[in-house]
């Protein structure tokens, strides 16, 4: 099954810092998963003044256990950078 993960990080202080902080590991992983064709796409969710505020993860898992697994294993998650997690089922556009 494919989802969207909207992911809007904690606005409490020193989120930012914590979100910079795990960014390294957090890309390493979100590359391999890319490779491996669990994560599609995705990138980070800004405010008016470009400052990363969450992301926003197209992804494919078997079903959504799989799912709940990865975002709780995900390190913005352990690190306390998403808060407010909003999960959306979505078919993919199938292109020629």
């Amino acid at each position: 099954m494919q989802f969207t993960i909207i992911a809007r990080d904690d606005t409490a202080e020193g989120t930012l810092n914590k979100r910079l902080g795990a960014r390294e590991k957090h890309m390493e992983r979100i590359h391999a998963m890319k490779a491996e064709g669990t994560i599609i796409d995705g990138g980070a969710l800004i405010d008016d003044d470009g400052r990363m505020i969450g992301s926003v993860v197209l992804c494919e898992f078997p079903d959504r256990v799989g799912l709940d697994a990865y975002i709780q294993s995900e390190i913005y998650s352990t690190e306390g950078v998403w808060k407010d997690i909003t999960v959306l089922p979505f078919r993919r556009v199938q292109w020629k």
